[in-house]
């Protein structure tokens, strides 16, 4: 068994549709670490799930729904730290705005 650790995503900017960021490829992925950035003028939220594979992202799988950054304010997301990504499982996000919220993601994969 290897662990690997990894970028899970690179710094970019969260899509205001429904995206998948994050995939577990063959690969049993721990999250170490999850940070957003609001870079624009006015509040934006987002929303983050955590999808097991052979489903979609919704409620059955979001678990932080909405969360209000202000302008300029970065948060890390203690909400998702530790938590385990199965084979085929994924990270997906939705931003209330495109161009306003920067996203990156830390972790292990396990193979």
């Amino acid at each position: 068994m290897a662990v690997t650790a990894k970028v899970l995503i690179p710094a970019k900017a969260a899509e205001s549709n429904q995206t998948t960021q994050y995939s577990a490829t063959n690969v049993t992925t721990i999250i170490d670490k999850f940070t957003a950035t609001n870079y624009s003028t006015s509040s934006a939220s987002i929303s983050v799930n955590l999808v097991t594979s052979g489903t979609t992202a919704g409620t059955q799988n979001l678990i932080v729904k909405t969360k209000t950054l202000q302008p300029n304010e970065t948060y890390t997301f203690p909400e998702l730290v530790g938590h385990i990504l199965d084979p085929g499982g994924f990270i997906s996000t939705l931003a209330s705005a495109a161009l306003a919220v920067n996203i990156r993601a830390s972790g292990r994969e396990i193979t």
